[in-house]
């Protein structure tokens, strides 16, 4: 509770400035890098900004929202995103959630088996997608050499084929992002007393009555959490999908931070791309109330 000074204006506790002041160099990074960038990308969205003008910047108004609102191939890219994010998140859950039941259990050498479960999530992504790349590769990879063996056909260039471009960047976006999803899912699980499944147990309980009586309603806050976290990440993701297809072929897997890089990178049409960003601000900005929501219903419910 705040002091109130002799002229009635409410000061604060000192206790209350040390505290400002311990999260101060906290706050100040955010404020500088992330904050500032995103203000400034919001205001560029209104300009004319291109790469090599002679001329000084102009302010256009809505013209750049405008122009996206009839660029077709922006909105495709949107619709793969979510395409995107959504193959990505979902199995990402599912598998995880699996790989965590396991993980939990009394299991031998079971510290070596969560070591090994993290080592993708400890993998830069451009070390993942080179990685990646050597897999599919149509003459060499393993999985075409694994198609031959097995006698299932002569293999295929998996990234560069119109139906299989992006189902391929699918599966190693699962690949890459379930450890994360998993450790969270696993603590959860170590968090759940052991003597809840007891009780179920000697109730009569079976396996997957106990998973949906007792593991699943103290899961349920941490999947919420990780799932929405993870959609939002999925959806603006750059780098695995820029080493592994660049977008191609044909604009299959052109993500829509991909196709804002383009636009501002290769193009100089800066003012159109933040224009980009802020539509994905946005989006992202529905997903987070979407979370916020389910989290306030869901403590309601409790």
């Amino acid at each position: 509770m705040a002091l109130v000074s002799n002229a009635g204006r409410p000061t604060a506790r000192p206790g209350e400035r040390t505290a400002w002041f311990l999260v101060l160099p906290a706050l100040l990074p955010i404020l500088v890098l992330s904050v500032g960038p995103l203000l400034y990308g919001i205001l560029l969205a209104f300009t004319d900004a291109q790469s090599g003008r002679t001329r000084s910047t102009q302010w256009i108004g809505g013209l750049n929202f405008q122009d996206l609102l009839h660029d077709t191939l922006f909105w495709e890219s949107f619709r793969i995103g979510l395409v995107w994010a959504v193959g990505v998140t979902v199995p990402q859950f599912l598998l995880a959630l699996g790989l965590a039941l396991l993980l939990n259990q009394d299991l031998r050498m079971r510290w070596l088996a969560r070591a090994l479960a993290i080592v993708p999530w400890a993998m830069p992504e451009v070390v993942v997608g080179i990685m990646w790349r050597l897999v599919y590769n149509p003459d060499a990879g393993v999985l075409n050499e694994t198609l031959r063996d097995l006698g299932l056909g002569d293999g295929r260039d998996w990234l560069s084929g119109l139906g299989t471009a992006l189902p391929a960047v699918i599966v190693v976006g699962v690949w890459a992002g379930m450890p994360q999803t998993t450790v969270a899912l696993l603590a959860g699980l170590q968090n759940t007393p052991r003597e809840l499944h007891e009780a179920a147990a000697v109730d009569g309980a079976g396996a997957w009555r106990r998973f949906r009586t007792v593991t699943w309603p103290a899961l349920r806050p941490i999947a919420l959490a990780i799932t929405a976290l993870n959609l939002i990440w999925n959806f603006n993701s750059f780098a695995l999908v820029y080493v592994l297809t660049s977008g191609g072929p044909g604009g299959r897997t052109r993500l829509p931070m991909l196709f804002a890089y383009e636009e501002a990178f290769r193009y100089g049409q800066f003012g159109y791309a933040a224009a980009m960003g802020c539509v994905m601000v946005a989006a992202i900005s529905v997903l987070l109330a979407l979370f916020l929501v389910g989290r306030l219903r869901g403590g309601d419910d409790a």
